[in-house]
């Protein structure tokens, strides 16, 4: 991930093609969102992109334009939206069953979203154990579904007559893997997907496509997916961006911003326990044992990362961190995170924090969705191949350089990301010393 202070940067000139793996709750709301937006029926909220500010230069130098002011981004009028799914339905139907949104606004939005139609999807019901649709490719071996995906991206580009494209991972968690020695190299990960390998799962069918058709790939979800080094070399090789994994969007988020504030005042932590309750799609999937494990490992990775225990056994050695999700139909995509956290504080006296966050799933990811479309977009043109570490802002389990352990306290995630978009634009970095206003 080389940047470059002042870096030349591609205008963002023409159409830029999103397309979506998964057209369930997230995926329409984020489309409908972009499109209430055009229209003037609502706010970009929760969007880095679209309403946040930039510190340039000093405090005392007023400079604080907007990010899209400040950096070349694509326009929203400039989006066009694909997508591939199980199921058949249009974009408008897909939202009027997931519920997210209110029905008079998807109505409102009706024309385009009824649009979106999705292509078959690469699925296999081995790795989404409570998931089966009819949408689905049928091809010799994965190799072959591959080269399907890679025919349909080259076809919406010039269909759409698209500039630039990039893929996102919106679909359901996968079952839990490991890296495999088939992942070693390109050549023995396309050999195992002529052989239809089981280490093999669809996310990577999709992966492989997007990166050899020279196409920049989040991955949404906590899956096993880009981040083998097959992938990465292939990253590497076609000069393509990559970044994930997992939205990081209700609990987790919480997280991210509590926890770095009691490490802060040096107060310990005797254990933290957290369950949510949610009963839309992705609540159904991760009644799954499997996929429930790929989710677990990316929660419970967060406070290990920023409490350092290894650093600060006397406050955090040995806490206990529990982590639950239950499916509940009836709460539908209006999930509840549950925190207890058991602290202790000045001469080892207890003391608790709870937390109840009544939380929209899919609200909090849309504006996701689209500042990693915009920001890929922009490494892309900017030549910023592989891994894309400043993005880590956006992800539970944020990827790195190979032996690097990722940075998950989303303050420093954020100084990272705002310094990032500095450099681009040769503009000093902010350290926030501020030694030369007293000089």
């Amino acid at each position: 991930m080389p940047v470059k202070k002042g870096a030349q940067i591609a205008p963002a000139k023409g159409k830029l093609g999103v397309m979506l793996v998964g057209l369930g709750a997230v995926s329409t709301t984020f489309v409908a969102g972009v499109e209430a937006i055009k229209q003037g029926l609502a706010n970009p909220i929760g969007s880095l992109t679209q309403m946040g500010a930039i510190r340039l230069g000093k405090r005392t130098d007023n400079r604080v334009p907007k990010i899209k002011e400040f950096i070349p981004l694509a326009d929203l009028n400039d989006l066009v939206f694909g997508a591939w799914d199980i199921f058949p339905d249009s974009a408008y139907d897909a939202a009027r069953h997931a519920g997210v949104l209110e029905k008079d606004l998807v109505e409102k939005l009706k024309k385009p979203l009824q649009k979106l139609k999705p292509m078959k999807a690469v699925f296999d019901q081995s790795y989404v154990k409570r998931l089966s649709g009819t949408n689905v490719k049928t091809g010799k071996n994965k190799l072959d579904l591959a080269k399907q995906l890679i025919d349909e991206i080259a076809e919406f580009k010039r269909k759409n007559k698209c500039d630039r494209l990039v893929m996102i991972w919106a679909a359901s968690t996968e079952v839990f893997m490991k890296t495999h020695a088939v992942h070693r190299n390109l050549k023995s990960f396309e050999q195992a997907m002529r052989d239809n390998h089981k280490a093999i799962a669809p996310s990577m069918v999709y992966a492989y496509a997007a990166l050899k058709s020279g196409v920049p790939f989040a991955n949404g979800a906590p899956n096993l997916t880009v981040d083998v080094p097959a992938l990465m070399d292939l990253a590497n090789e076609k000069g393509v961006a990559v970044c994930g994994k997992d939205f990081k969007t209700g609990q987790t988020l919480m997280k991210t911003i509590l926890a770095p504030g009691l490490k802060s005042r040096m107060l310990g932590l005797d254990g933290w326990y957290s369950t949510n309750i949610l009963g839309n799609r992705d609540g159904e999937v991760l009644d799954d044992p499997d996929s429930f494990k790929t989710k677990e490992e990316s929660k419970l990775s967060v406070l290990e990362y920023i409490l350092q225990p290894d650093v600060y056994p006397e406050l955090y050695k040995d806490f206990s961190h529990v982590v639950r999700i239950n499916y509940y139909p009836p709460r539908g995509d209006n999930k509840e995170g549950w925190d207890n956290i058991d602290i202790f504080g000045w001469l080892g006296y207890k003391m608790q924090i709870k937390i109840d966050f009544l939380c929209r799933d899919s609200i909090l990811a849309a504006p996701i969705v689209l500042d990693l479309a915009l920001f890929l977009d922009l490494a892309q043109r900017t030549g910023m191949k592989g891994v894309q570490e400043w993005l880590s802002f956006y992800f539970k389990s944020p990827m790195t350089a190979p032996g690097l352990y990722p940075e998950h306290d989303v303050f420093i995630q954020l100084m990272k990301l705002k310094n990032t978009l500095r450099r681009l634009r040769g503009e000093d970095l902010i350290t926030h010393l501020g030694l030369e206003y007293y000089d």
